[in-house]
Order: structure tokens, then sequence, then C-alpha cells
């Protein structure tokens, strides 16, 4: 007989998924981010919200989320698969551009906001480190928040997008010393001497080495063993290992578990599995920080706002103000001009997760009083809620600036994207290999994907654009840029593969142009059914190319043996599509022949 089943435990996983299955759909029809939902649910489900009624309707407990220390512990993953996959989209080379706006725009945007601060804390508090402690804390601001805001607008390549990961980025690498200085300022702990202090950065220095060092030399090779099993539950159990190992290894030596994990996915940018990891990792990394987000509602206790709601208003707004002024100004002197400053002041401008951890250790410590600790949690959790709103606003006021800033005609022309123009190649054997050369030749950008890893190993040793990934996958299509791709070109030998491919690019961007590979007369007619735009018997062209060579060995004009091979390619392409086409789209694909 099996033992009896605590509900309970189940309780807040199944609250979550609940809120999860209503939250984005609603306000994702809304067009409103799933941010502030999450957001509002741990408001409405935490413990200052239905949880206060909980004493006198104790059925409402089913209803409410009443572990928030637990919850936030396992939220905090979410900011680390976040920093996963932000470092996945990196690398050294880039990292090393962005230096001077990492440790300087991101090092005097600490200082001189936590100066400013601290200065007017001091009026609140009469201790010179609690005043210090608040500004810093207050200086901070949110990773978790402001980059999925970034990614969901698509600005994270931006000049503001790129100025804000690089404060956040020297931001995160900052909470452990002034974790580290709270302990030692915490009169209820033995005194820190310099051996100690000196013994905590060894150690995080030691993290940091191991991390990197391991990475070289590891992850390549195991992911090429793991990848080789083609299982795609082995190939995501083994990026949580690399995610949960390189974190925790952060953790344990006293820097945050975030940076443990930005680093892993540096290190794993470098190789060819880097879009086939971040493909995997993208839901957990959904669930976790929409987990995050409910955490940080959790915390927002709405009786004590409607006690003082003025004061709590007008300090949240003071504190957006005070920093959101020295970001725009020392924003100028780092390249940003007055749009891209402005963006960027108001999306750093709230405060931050780490703020909450901050004052909650200088609360725990004794160095800040309770009652204002309680209250600037309250102030920093009321303007992270506002975050979603600041980016609209900042993206607003950024377009009207530059409607006022007069362009030379060779500024006028906005920069392509990223990804723009490139060539997606399904498939990296003979076919794909030859196709690849063809577009280098005629300097044409392409990326190519293939599930063998040694061959993926090979070629990128070689120099040449291959990553390992799975093309019928939307979401690995969309991580290797299918949006903006000029064309994708399936030279898989597999006809299902061939036609789950097909799928999944139609269903990602319907106009994308798509040649294919196919078996023969048969399987063509089918592809074009799926509607790519042409489709490449093996049969009939290898027929042709026989043609073609025996036409010329025997006398025949070149020009003439040329055309009649064009003519009679055109013919057959025709009678396939005519056989398994309705009238209708008949029509529409000459159209859009002619058209281009």
């Amino acid at each position: 007989m099996s033992a009896p089943i605590d509900l309970h435990a189940y309780q807040e996983p199944i609250l979550f998924l609940a809120t999860a299955g209503v939250v984005v759909p609603l306000f994702h029809k809304l067009k409103i981010s799933p941010v502030l939902g999450f957001l509002a649910a741990g408001a409405l489900l935490g413990p200052y919200g239905l949880g206060r009624l909980i004493p006198d309707y104790p059925w409402i407990d089913w209803l409410t989320f009443t572990n928030p220390e637990g919850t936030s512990r396992f939220a905090e993953f979410g900011v680390v698969f976040l920093l996963f996959t932000i470092g996945i989209e990196l690398s050294w080379q880039r990292l090393r551009i962005l230096r001077r706006q990492v440790f300087g725009f991101g090092t005097l945007q600490v200082v001189l906001c936590a100066l400013a601060l601290g200065v007017f804390a001091l009026k609140a508090v009469d201790s010179y480190a609690a005043a210090a402690l608040i500004g810093i804390a207050l200086a901070l601001s949110s990773t978790a928040i402001v980059l999925p805001v970034l990614a969901e607008q698509k600005r994270l390549n931006s000049a503001a997008g790129r100025a804000s990961f690089s404060a956040l980025l020297f931001q995160d690498l900052a909470v452990a010393p002034i974790l580290f200085t709270i302990a030692a300022l915490d009169t209820r702990q033995p005194e820190v001497s310099m051996v100690s202090f000196a013994t905590a950065l060894f150690q995080a220095g030691l993290a940091l080495a191991i991390i990197v060092g391991l990475g070289r030399l590891v992850l390549r090779p195991f992911f090429q063993m793991v990848s080789a099993t083609k299982s795609p539950e082995m190939f995501m159990a083994a990026c949580l290992l690399v995610v949960m190992v390189t974190s925790l290894i952060a953790a344990v030596s006293g820097l945050s578990m975030a940076l443990g994990a930005f680093i892993a996915g540096i290190l794993l940018s470098e190789t060819e599995y880097r879009r086939a990891v971040d493909t995997t990792i993208q839901p957990f990394k959904g669930l976790l920080l929409g987990v995050f987000f409910v955490s940080v509602g959790m915390s927002l206790d709405v009786v004590r706002f409607l006690e003082a709601p003025v004061t709590i208003l007008a300090v949240a707004t003071f504190l957006i103000a005070i920093k959101s002024v020295i970001i725009f100004w020392l924003g100028r002197p780092f390249g940003l001009n007055a749009p891209e400053a402005a963006e960027t002041s108001l999306l750093l401008g709230p405060g931050g997760e780490f703020a909450l951890v901050i004052i909650g250790a200088a609360m725990t410590a004794g160095l800040v009083p309770y009652e204002i600790g309680k209250n600037l949690l309250l102030v920093t959790t009321l303007t992270m809620v506002a975050i979603p709103f600041l980016a609209r606003l900042g993206r607003r006021l950024s377009r009207s600036l530059e409607k006022q800033i007069p362009l030379s005609p060779e500024l006028s022309v906005p920069p392509p994207p990223e990804e723009a123009g490139r060539v997606i190649i399904a498939g990296y054997g003979r076919v794909g290999q030859l196709v690849g050369d063809m577009l280098q030749r005629h300097k044409v950008p392409y990326i190519a994907v293939d599930m063998d890893p040694v061959r993926v190993a090979e070629e990128r040793k070689a120099g040449k654009p291959v990553y390992f990934g799975d093309g019928s996958y939307p979401s690995f299509l969309r991580s290797c840029g299918v949006e903006q791709a000029r064309a994708l070109v399936i030279t898989l030998d597999t006809p299902s593969a061939i036609e789950a491919v097909v799928s999944a690019a139609r269903q990602e961007r319907p106009d994308i142009t798509i040649v294919s590979r196919a078996r023969d007369a048969k399987h063509a007619a089918q592809l074009y059914e799926l509607g790519v735009d042409d489709a490449v018997p093996e049969t009939i062209e290898a027929s042709l190319q026989l043609s073609e060579a025996v036409l010329a060995d025997i006398g025949v004009p070149m020009g003439l043996v040329i055309a009649s091979i064009h003519e009679r390619r055109d013919e057959f392409r025709a009678i396939l599509k005519k056989n398994n086409k309705k009238p209708d789209r008949i029509e529409f694909r000459a159209r859009r022949t002619v058209g281009k």
C-alpha cells in the first residue's frame, strides 16, 4: 500500500504553473509584458495579499504562496539562467570591446549614485555605515527585469541596451564585495581581519580561474560526447549540469551564482554548441524568471504602502529621478547621445533585486533600522514594478529626441540587424559544403547547422560558421536568426527530416525563401505542397547533368546545351507544381516569381 500523499508539498508548484498558464496567455493577448502579470500575481497571492486572510479563512492557504524564503531561493535560478543565456550571446572578444563601459561607465554609475543617495539617506539614519549601505544598495538596478524587457523589445544590441547591460554586469561583480563588507561591519560576528579579507578575494579569484580553466578544457569534448548519443534528454541534462555546477562553484567562493553561470555561457559561446544549448535552456529560463518575478511581487506589502502612500511614492519617484539624472549626464562622456542616454537612465533608474538582498542583510546585521529597512524594501519593489512602463517611456522619449537631432546623409541610413542578409544552411554534409562554398565565393554570409558533432567540430576547426543543432525546432531557427535570414537551404538526406525543417521554418516565417534538396520527383512534389520555393530532386538533377555532359562531349555548342538544360529544368519544376498545387496557389506563386 502506497504512503499517503502530502498535497501541501505540491501546492506551490501547482499554484505557480496555474498562474503561469493564466498570466502569460492573458497578458500576451493584452500586449502587456508578462513580467507585470507575475509581479501582480505575487503581490495578490503572497503573504501580504491573500495570505493575510488565512487566520480567518484557513482554506485560502491553498491559494497563496506561504513560503517566501523557499521561493526566493528557487527563484534565484531565474537570474542564473538569464545571465547564462546572455553569456552565450557574448564572447570574450565582445566582452573586451565592452570593458570601457563595464569598468568605466558601470563603476562611475554605482559610485556616483551611491554617494548622492547616501547623502540623502544620512538625514534619515544616524550612522555613516548605514547611510553608505543604503546608498550602495539603492544605486544597483534590476538585471532580472531590465534585460528581459530589452530582449522583448529587441533592444539588447542597441546603444542603450549595451550600456545598460555593461552597468548591470559591473553591479553583479560588485555584489560579493558589498556583502562581504556587511559581514565585516556586523557587530555580532567576530572581527574581520585583512587576512580573512585577502582569503575571500583569493577564493573568488580561484573560483573564476577554475570555471574558466575547466570550461576551456572540458566543455567542448563534454558536449561532443553527449551530442554523439543523439538524445535530446541527455543534451538537456548536460546543459542543466553545466549551469548548476558553475553557479554553485561561484556561490561557494562568495561570488554571485549568476556571475558563475554568465562566465560558463561566455565559454560556450565560443563552441559550436552555443545555439543548441541556448534553445534547450530557454524554457527553463522563462519558467524560473517567472518564479523570480512572483517572489518579487510577494515582497510587496500593500498594507504598509496604504499606511503612507504619498511618502512611499515620493521616495520611489525621488530615487528614480536622482539616479536617472546622474546616469543621463554620465552617459554622454561614454559615447551615448541624448536619446540613448535618456533611455538608459530610465532603465537603470529603478532599484534592483540585489538591493533587496543587501538591505535585508543589513537589517539582519543590525546596521539599518528595521522600520526604515522595510520601507526601503517596499520602495525598491515599487520601482522594479515600474520598469516595464519606464522602458516604454524611455523608448518613446528616445524617439522624440532622435527626431530633433539633425543627421548627416551618411548617418541617416540605419545599420542592418546583426543577422540580416544571412543564408541558413540546414545540413552541412557534402551538398551543404558545396552550397556554403558557392555562397562564400559570391560573398553572401551564411550560417550552417548540422546534427553530426564530429563533422561540426571538424568544420569549425577549418573556420566554417557551422553550429550543432536541429533545424526542425522553431526555437532553434529563431536563435539562428531566421526572422532576418535571406533564405533557407535544406541539404539533409532524409525526407522526414527535410519536411520537418520546412514546416518549422514556415511556422516561424511564412515569407522566407526555402530551397530544398529532394530525394526524387515524388518527394519534390510533396515539398512544393509544403511550401518550398524550389525543390531540387537528386534523380532529375543527376539526369540533367549527365545529359549536359554527353551533349557537350559529342560537340553540341555549350550555349545551346546550357539553354536546353535550363529549359528542361523549368519544365520539370512546372509539372511538379501543377500536379500538387491548387490553381490559386499556383497563380500566387507565379505572380511572386514575376515580382522577383
